[in-house]
């Protein structure tokens, strides 16, 4: 189904985001336009995930939360 091809399609972008975060990339460098192409990408989805979750000490687990939700929402769908 293709809704759920596109639904792990964006859990892989979000793992992929996380992934790259651990990692600091400079302006210069070649991974730059990737890592802003999944920021831009990701972002709209992440924030107010983000806004509603407590502080917790730089850890940020809006990427996981998006994730579980995404995958309960595609085995809705199959």
């Amino acid at each position: 189904m293709l809704i759920a091809q596109l639904v792990q399609l964006y859990v892989f972008v979000i793992f992929a985001r996380a992934i790259l975060s651990f990692f600091p990339i400079r302006y210069d460098s070649p991974l730059a336009p990737v890592v802003a192409f999944l920021h831009r990408i990701t972002e709209p989805a992440l924030a107010p995930i983000r806004r509603m979750l407590p502080p917790m000490g730089g850890l940020d687990l809006s990427p996981l939360i998006l994730i579980i939700g995404l995958q309960v929402l595609a085995s809705i769908f199959v």
